[in-house]
C-alpha cells in the first residue's frame, strides 16, 4: 500500500491532497458554523445567568468572570468538537462535567486573582441556570442536525475497511438497527456510506447483499481519500491482513485528508459508556467494563421502580377499574389471567394481565400451532389470534393488558423496565448464552418491547434482550421509557 508524503508540518501534509488549484482540504462550513452557534450560545447562556445572580444583590466581577470560565470549561471537556455534534448522553455529560468544573475554576479567581470571597459563591449561584440554558441548546441543535442528517444533509462520508466477513456483520447490524426501509448506503447516523474498501477477497457476496458498493482494496483508500476531502471519514474494522504498520498509515492519510479515522471494535452489542482507553506499558487498550449486575448496583433502580408503580396504581386506579369492568363484560372468565413466568435468577412468579382471550385458549393453542409467527424460535404469537377477545384486541393494542403488571413491581417480583418475563417451556428451552436474561428482573416495558415487540424474529429478541443486560444503566432506562409511549401508540407488534 502507498500512501501520500507525511510530514510532521501538517501545512505540507495538506498541500499534497490539494487540487490544481492549490486548495486543500478544509473542514466543512456547517461544522465551523455549529462551533460557533455553540460558543455563541454558550457566552450568552453564562452572560444571562450572571445578570440574574448581579440583580439578586450580585457583583460585576461574577458578570465579567462567568463566561469566560464556563466556555473555557466547555471547552477543555472538547464540548466544541466535531465528534461530538449530534450525540446523545456523551453531549450532556460533557456540559455536566464543565459544570463540576467551573466551581474550583472560581475559588482560584476569586480567592488567588482578584481577592473576591464572593465571587465563586456568586459564579455558583449562576451556574445551574448557565448550564441549563447550555443544555437546552444542545437538545435542539442535536434534534436540528439529526433532521437534517435524515434529510441527507451535512452528512460525512464514510469508507468501510476490513475484510469481508466482518463487514457483512456490520452492515447488517447497522441495517437492522436502522430505521425501517432506510438504504445501505445511510445506515451510519450522520454519514454517507460511500463503498468498502476490503482487505480480503474471498467472500465479497457477504458484502454484495446489503447493496454497498466495493471500491477495491486497500490501495484505494487514497482514491477515496482524494475524492471525498476533509469531510470524510474511515471506518477500520481490525483484519489479521491489515497489520499495524498499515493501520498508521491510513491513519495518517486520512488525517492528512482532514478526516475522521474511527476503529470499530471487534466486540458487538456493548455500549460505549463501558469502553474505555487504559494504557498498559505504554500500549493504549480498550477496556471493556463488566455489566453492573450486582443487587447494591441496581437498589436505587429497584427501589424507584417499586415507589414509581405505586404511584402508578394509585393515580390509574380509575383506568383500571374501567377496563377490568370492560373484560369482565366483554366475555365470560375471571378479570385477570395469571400465569406462572420466571423471573430473576430463574425464580417462578405469578404475572397478573388483564384477560385478553377466551377461557378456552390453552387448549386451542394445538390447532394453532401451524400459524404460529416465531415458528423461528421459542414463542408463541399468532396474528390475528381468533382466541383473543373484542376487549381484548383492544386491550392489547395499547398494552391495557399490562397494567395489572404494576403490582408484579411493587412486590418486587419484576422492574419497570427489563428483558421479556419468560415462560417456563421457554427457559427449559434456553442455551447456556440465553440463559443471561435470567440475571435481571423481568420488565414491563423493555428494548424488545419498544423494538417492534412480536414483529421481532426470536434471534432478534434475544440478541436486544442480551443486550440490556450487559449494558444496562440509568440512562439506557430512562430512554427505554421515553420510547415505550411512542412504541404503545404506534402498536407494532402488539398481537
Amino acid at each position: 500500500m502507498t500512501v501520500l508524503p507525511v510530514t510532521h508540518e501538517r501545512h505540507r501534509v495538506e498541500s499534497s491532497y490539494a487540487d490544481h488549484s492549490g486548495s486543500g482540504f478544509h473542514r466543512p462550513r456547517w461544522k465551523r458554523r455549529h462551533q460557533l452557534v455553540l460558543l455563541a450560545t454558550d457566552t450568552v447562556a453564562a452572560v444571562v445567568a450572571a445578570l440574574l445572580v448581579l440583580r439578586t444583590g450580585g457583583h460585576w466581577p461574577a458578570v465579567l468572570c462567568l463566561p469566560p470560565a464556563w466556555t473555557g470549561s466547555l471547552a477543555a471537556h472538547h464540548a466544541y468538537a466535531p465528534a461530538s455534534f449530534g450525540s446523545g448522553g456523551g453531549l450532556y455529560r460533557q456540559v455536566l462535567r464543565a459544570a463540576l468544573v467551573v466551581p474550583a475554576l472560581a475559588a482560584v479567581l476569586g480567592w488567588g486573582l482578584t481577592g473576591e470571597a464572593e465571587l465563586p459563591r456568586e459564579m455558583m449561584l449562576a451556574l445551574p441556570a448557565a448550564a441549563a440554558l447550555s443544555l437546552a441548546v444542545r437538545y435542539a441543535l442535536r434534534r436540528r442536525l439529526r433532521g437534517l442528517w435524515a434529510r441527507g444533509r451535512h452528512r460525512t462520508t464514510a469508507v468501510l475497511v476490513g475484510p469481508a466477513a466482518g463487514i457483512g456483520q456490520l452492515l447488517a447490524a447497522l441495517l437492522r438497527d436502522s430505521r425501517a426501509g432506510a438504504p445501505a448506503a445511510a445506515v451510519f447516523q450522520g454519514m454517507n456510506l460511500a463503498g468498502v474498501c476490503l482487505t480480503d477477497s474471498e467472500d465479497p457476496q457477504a458484502v454484495d447483499v446489503c447493496g454497498v458498493p466495493i471500491l477495491g482494496g486497500v490501495g484505494e483508500v487514497q482514491s477515496a481519500l482524494r475524492t471525498f476531502g476533509g469531510d470524510c471519514a474511515v471506518v477500520v474494522l481490525p483484519s489479521p491482513d491489515l497489520d499495524p504498520a498499515q493501520m498508521r498509515r491510513l491513519s495518517w492519510s486520512t488525517a492528512a485528508a482532514g478526516g475522521d479515522f474511527l476503529i470499530a471494535p471487534g466486540y458487538g452489542d456493548v455500549s460505549a459508556a463501558r469502553l474505555a482507553v487504559r494504557p498498559v506499558g505504554g500500549v493504549p487498550l480498550i477496556q471493556v467494563r463488566a455489566p453492573r449486575l450486582s443487587r447494591w448496583a441496581r437498589l436505587p433502580k429497584d427501589m424507584a421502580e417499586r415507589l414509581i408503580a405505586a404511584l402508578l396504581l394509585l393515580l390509574l386506579s380509575p383506568l383500571l377499574g374501567a377496563v377490568a369492568l370492560a373484560v369482565r363484560l366483554g366475555s365470560r372468565g375471571p378479570t385477570l389471567f395469571r400465569q406462572v413466568r420466571v423471573g430473576l435468577h430463574g425464580k417462578p412468579f405469578t404475572m397478573l394481565k388483564f384477560r385478553t382471550m377466551r377461557t378456552d385458549a390453552e387448549d386451542r393453542r394445538a390447532e394453532l400451532a401451524h400459524a404460529n409467527h416465531n415458528s423461528d424460535g421459542l414463542l408463541f404469537k399468532v396474528r390475528d389470534d381468533p382466541r383473543v377477545t373484542r376487549v381484548g384486541t383492544t386491550l392489547r393494542r395499547y398494552s391495557l393488558d399490562e397494567l395489572p403488571q404494576l403490582l408484579n413491581v411493587v412486590t418486587g417480583r419484576m422492574s419497570l423496565i427489563g428483558p421479556r418475563p419468560p415462560l417456563p417451556e421457554e427457559v427449559a428451552g434456553y442455551s447456556h448464552e440465553v440463559r443471561r436474561r435470567l440475571l435481571v428482573k423481568p420488565g414491563l416495558t423493555g428494548l424488545w418491547q419498544v423494538s417492534g415487540r412480536s414483529d421481532l424474529p426470536w434471534e432478534e429478541a434475544v440478541r436486544l434482550d442480551l443486550a440490556y443486560v450487559d449494558n444496562w444503566s440509568l440512562t439506557l432506562d430512562t430512554v427505554i421509557l421515553l420510547r415505550t409511549g411512542p412504541a404503545v401508540l404506534r402498536g407494532t407488534g402488539a398481537y
